[in-house]
């Protein structure tokens, strides 16, 4: 049976709890919402010097996703992206919301040694899907 939430309950008001109920959820599901086929190409379109050519290259691994997962991250990514409009009151940066979503959205399906090389590459695709959210999700 599906789980009912009451949002008005108290424990919602701190933004903390939302937060780490939404990163629970990403990071709880089988597969990353970036899937495990996807990291290394996602990984290899970051890698581009050329700043329109790597836009066009994640915009076009985005448009392969699997429906669900392109929806998802694409609602997902809108609201973040509203949060790092507000950055000057939340202290939320696009490179924030990077460092605190990357990891959770994108892994590789086995952790190498490569961790903290991952981890940069894991931020800075967030950060850039977030900065250029209108050319990668636009039509």
């Amino acid at each position: 049976p599906e789980e009912k939430l009451n949002l008005d309950d108290s424990q919602w008001e701190d933004i903390h709890v939302v937060t780490g109920a939404l990163k629970m959820f990403f990071r709880e599901l089988p597969e990353p919402l970036f899937p495990y086929c996807f990291f290394e190409q996602f990984v290899e379109a970051i890698k581009i010097q050329d700043n329109a050519t790597r836009i066009k290259s994640i915009r076009s691994l985005v448009k392969k996703l699997p429906r669900p997962n392109y929806d998802t991250m694409k609602i997902l990514f809108e609201h973040l992206q509203k949060i790092a409009a507000k950055e000057s009151v939340n202290l939320m940066s696009t490179q924030s919301l990077g460092i605190v979503f990357g990891p959770t959205l994108l892994r590789p399906e086995k952790e190498t040694g490569n961790m903290a090389v991952h981890m940069l590459y894991q931020n800075q695709i967030v950060e850039l899907m977030l900065s250029e959210y209108s050319k990668i999700f636009g039509s």
